[in-house]
């Protein structure tokens, strides 16, 4: 694989730019992949910040975790404990609302759930979007070559896998659940029995990406996998 040092996050949104031409009818979906804890969520709004610095309106964060099934429908399942794999999202519904997004015209208004940490459930159309001409997609499964998710990596023009150190991770989760009313004992199970099993399966899919991100500081090591 090839490798470029340091890459700032306005080189990566001026890749982004170019890739996805001047066509102002169509949107261009980013796919921001990786495991649990590897910071997607903050390198998706870094991006579309710095992507609407130069145009006003013109990217928005589309985050996969609007598409976790219900904690009702979890427990009524007996699946509660699964929170977080697979099986705890509906990737039907996922696919469905990708591909909408995807062949909607730039300007036509398209909901889209987010997830509510206050809550721990989705909320619908926690996000709308409109004029919005690029699109980043952040989420764990987004390469996952699975029933039910394989479609999703064709509904990407383009996919970014973020990686991190193990122990980072780590770190970074248990400290999202304590903040999120999780005690100690609870936080460190769920890390171990369910986050870190996760982040194995979600980096046995780094070959589908286009290119795999690393956090140097506030720069990027970048690889091109294809």
């Amino acid at each position: 694989m090839r490798a470029r040092l340091g890459l700032s996050i306005d080189d990566l949104a001026h890749r982004v730019r170019t890739a996805a031409g001047t066509d102002s009818g169509r949107r261009y979906v980013l796919g921001l992949a990786g495991p649990p804890g590897a910071g997607k969520s903050t390198l998706a709004a870094a991006l579309c910040a710095a992507l609407n610095r130069k145009a006003g309106a013109l990217a928005g964060v589309a985050p996969m975790d609007g598409f976790h099934r219900t904690n009702r429908e979890l427990s009524n399942a007996g699946e509660l404990g699964t929170k977080g794999e697979p099986g705890s999202f509906d990737p039907g519904a996922f696919t469905a609302k990708l591909g909408e997004l995807r062949s909607a015209r730039v300007g036509a208004e398209v909901g889209w759930p987010v997830y509510d940490r206050g809550i721990h459930d989705p909320v619908p159309d926690g996000v709308v979007f409109r004029g919005h001409r690029l699109i980043v997609v952040e989420g764990n499964y987004l390469l996952l070559d699975a029933p039910g998710w394989r479609e999703v990596r064709s509904l990407l023009d383009e996919c970014w896998y973020l990686d991190a150190a193990t122990e980072l991770i780590e770190r970074r989760l248990y400290e999202r659940h304590l903040a999120g009313g999780k005690p100690p004992a609870v936080a460190r199970a769920k890390v171990t029995g369910t986050d870190l099993p996760n982040a194995a399966l979600v980096a046995a899919t780094v070959g589908r990406a286009d290119l795999v991100l690393t956090a140097r500081g506030d720069r990027y090591l970048v690889r091109v996998v294809r």
